[in-house]
């Protein structure tokens, strides 16, 4: 089978503005002796990064042990993830922030709280106490279903604070993935809510716990944040409200002392088909990573106001939102609810109100903004933007431009991500202040991280070649395993190339060096003999300008093998009839060439996503091929659109 085909061509490159160099925390020379000694010994660099961003009770013995594909991160070592959040920032140079914003959380509805470091310590000690009084010890699981208020970081934290790996699980799922989640894991304690807001009105969450719970004898307590006051069932004995058991908890803890390797949380990866993976990650890697890529692509000051638009349900959520800038001292904001209630302005009025200054989102979250138009970031004061950010799946360069001109005032560098849940912190970016970037292009691998693109040989590709991701050397925040299935982790990620993580992403590499993230590899379309990503043929439709978003995949076609078929949102008060279907054809065709152009257009006014924003393209293929979906749809967000989508015709 042939190499994947890079048809995309960007020529455009914006250098670091010499302002934002000079008061970068990583300036090119600081990058270019990093990648020196990353590249002469990615331990020595990762050692080196471990003593100067993380605190340590003992020093470890040694930085890698690596049995491929198992690997031990500074073995020996002892600390604790919620002293490096909490406790270093009350204590000698930096006890001045105890007082200084850790959190600052907006529901929907436009409540808002502010929690200092100070405030944030107590809550988690008084929370750990909690846990403790519940019988949860180091080790035990424990599972959160909940929704983005502040008690959920609080939760996380305290699970770390006594060791009690925890498992999140999205709010947007099932009963059933729910229950799937809380038996592979063997969770003894499940903190939930008894709702959260959306869209103007409240959701309700304990029933779906109560509904998962019955087939579950792992759990014996449920702990329930009040927050719509729907007056949920709850089970004597069994159920707890958070106030009443915080109510008389000691506000103080001492941080468990931790082996480096010991588990952190288990996150169970998102897909619908299959037994759900609980991917595993522990403390000292971890934290190394996500503590110094936090440091360094974001450029976080103590006078930032950081803003990641995710969900601590997913990964992002994780290390971007809670850990990685509660390690740096940093101030997180957390928002509950969707970008555009009570109006399709509200996350610009969030950072004006609060005076944002690093915001990094995703890419579908950037598109629905474009097809919202200019005029509404335009109408808020933006001028406190200094960086922003781009995570989840690739940008495609007209998004990126959008983002650089309306939101970024031209002014703003943009660091595009590449990294997964399995990756544990960011893999592939641009340092800005340093690295050039491309629309489009997650530029080069962070120091210490060896990245490569191989054909389905195991044969590194030539520039402007694509294939498959690879990561050739271990890296401190990979994950550890698959939880209780050694075999299934071996073969997922380690089982085509020897010693050498599989991504299972399609890439690209550019003359000078830069990787071009092409998609999920499941995406890729065989059309006549030809392997097409379906992020380049998106990207072509996309820079049109009638076009506001679009999803390609494939359908099977008894002439060409594969038949590309596209759904597009065009722009508001565009004509979506014949004409533009035939010009948006020929657009492609100019763009990427005649391999790519689509068999069939299919207009709609909104995509399949799932609450965190992400298109489901295995809907779309199914409703392309005309086949009934199957599998869980819990996470979509608006299941009318599917039927919309199945109504729909080509024009």
């Amino acid at each position: 089978m042939p190499d994947i085909e890079s048809l995309l061509k960007e020529k455009r490159v914006f250098k670091p503005a010499p302002e934002f160099t000079r008061q970068a925390n990583w300036n090119k020379k600081t990058i270019d002796e990093y990648r020196k000694l990353a590249a002469r010994s990615p331990e020595r660099f990762w050692a080196k990064m471990a003593k100067e961003n993380v605190s340590w009770f003992s020093p470890w013995k040694k930085v890698l042990d690596w049995k491929p594909p198992f690997a031990k991160w500074f073995v020996g070592g002892k600390l604790n993830v919620a002293y490096n959040c909490l406790d270093r920032h009350l204590e000698g140079e930096h006890a001045w922030r105890r007082n200084k914003a850790a959190i600052i959380w907006e529901g929907e509805p436009g409540d808002s709280r502010v929690l200092t470091y100070g405030e944030l310590h107590r809550e988690v000690c008084k929370f750990a106490n909690v846990l403790k009084g519940l019988g949860v010890k180091k080790g035990d699981r424990v599972c959160l279903y909940m929704p983005m208020v502040p008690e959920l970081a609080i939760a996380m934290l305290a699970c770390a604070r006594i060791g009690a790996p925890h498992s999140i699980v999205f709010g947007g799922f099932s009963a059933e993935a729910l229950r799937d989640r809380i038996n592979d894991a063997e969770a003894k304690v499940v903190i939930t809510a008894d709702g959260g807001y959306r869209k103007g009105a409240g959701f309700a969450l304990k029933p779906a716990v109560d509904e998962a719970l019955d087939g579950c004898a792992c759990v014996t307590d449920v702990v329930v944040v009040e927050r719509i006051q729907n007056g949920t069932p709850m089970q004597s004995g069994r159920d707890h409200y958070w106030h009443e058991l915080m109510k008389d908890a000691s506000a103080t803890c001492a941080p468990a002392k931790l082996d480096a390797e010991h588990p952190l949380f288990i996150l169970y990866t998102s897909g619908t088909t299959g037994n759900p993976k609980g991917i595993l990650h522990t403390t000292g890697g971890y934290l190394t990573h996500v503590t110094t890529t936090f440091k360094a692509i974001f450029d976080i000051k103590d006078e930032d106001v950081y803003w990641c638009t995710a969900d601590i349900g997913w990964v992002t959520g994780h290390s971007y939102v809670v850990y990685g800038p509660l390690a740096n001292g940093a101030t997180t904001m957390m928002y509950e609810g969707v970008p555009t209630h009570p109006g399709p302005d509200r996350w610009w009025s969030l950072i004006a109100k609060w005076g944002v200054s690093i915001f990094y989102t995703a890419p579908t979250a950037i598109r629905t903004f474009i097809r919202l138009g200019d005029d509404l970031p335009k109408a808020h004061d933006l001028s406190s933007l200094r960086l922003l950010g781009s995570v989840g799946e690739p940008i495609n360069p007209e998004a990126w431009m959008w983002y650089h001109r309306v939101i970024g005032k031209k002014k703003c560098p943009i660091v595009d991500t590449w990294w997964q849940t399995e990756t544990g912190g960011i893999m592939i970016t641009p340092l800005p202040g340093a690295v050039a970037t491309t629309p489009g292009s997650a530029t080069l691998p962070f120091p210490g991280i060896d990245a490569a693109i191989y054909d389905e040989e195991g044969n590194e590709v030539p520039p402007g070649a694509g294939g498959l991701l690879v990561v050739r050397k271990p890296w401190p925040g990979m994950l550890r395993g698959i939880w209780g299935d050694p075999e299934r982790y071996k073969k997922t990620y380690w089982g085509t190339f020897k010693n050498t993580y599989l991504a299972g992403d399609g890439a690209h590499r550019d003359k000078k060096g830069y990787f071009w993230i092409m998609g999920r590899v499941d995406d890729v379309m065989n059309v006549s003999g030809h392997r097409i990503g379906t992020m380049e043929v998106e990207s072509a439709l996309v820079s049109h300008p009638n076009v506001a978003e679009a999803a390609v995949v494939g359908r099977p076609d008894d002439i060409t093998g594969t038949a590309i078929v596209a759904f597009v949102t065009p722009t508001g008060g565009t004509d979506a009839g014949a004409a533009l279907n035939q010009t948006l054809r020929g657009h492609v065709t100019k763009e990427i060439g005649a391999i790519a152009r689509p068999a069939e257009i299919r207009f709609t006014d909104a995509l399949p996503k799932t609450r965190s924003g992400k298109i489901m393209r295995r809907l779309l293929r199914d409703i392309a091929s005309d086949k009934e979906s199957t599998g869980d749809t819990s996470t979509l967000e608006d299941f009318s659109v599917l039927a919309q989508l199945r109504e729909s015709e080509e024009d």
